[in-house]
């Protein structure tokens, strides 16, 4: 592997996709709101400009951004690899919904 890249994903999950298993997780509902990434990059927290240009990155470079990251092959190389649901499970408790 020494000199190559890997994308490494889980899943490429939509954001209604991923509010759905927050939902089964949480057991409430969770809905998904699609934000412009020029809104976002104003919201003035610290890493708000970084994240609007990579949301930006996303939705005008989708398949070049999912392409990169092929879950089969990041699975093949850790079998450990969790789904979004597996790491809810694991993590729900230190995500506040309040």
């Amino acid at each position: 592997m020494i000199g190559q890249r890997v994308g490494i994903a889980g899943e490429l999950l939509t954001g209604a996709e991923m509010a759905a298993a927050m939902g089964v997780a949480f057991g409430e509902p969770v809905r998904y709101q699609a934000l412009d990434p020029a809104l976002f990059r104003s919201f003035g927290f610290p890493g708000a400009e970084d994240l609007g240009n990579m949301f930006q990155f996303n939705v005008e470079f989708a398949a070049e951004f999912c392409g990169a990251r092929d879950p089969a092959r990041a699975r093949a190389l850790n079998p450990a690899l969790q789904t979004f649901a597996q790491w809810l499970a694991a993590n729900k408790a230190r995500i506040p919904i309040a």
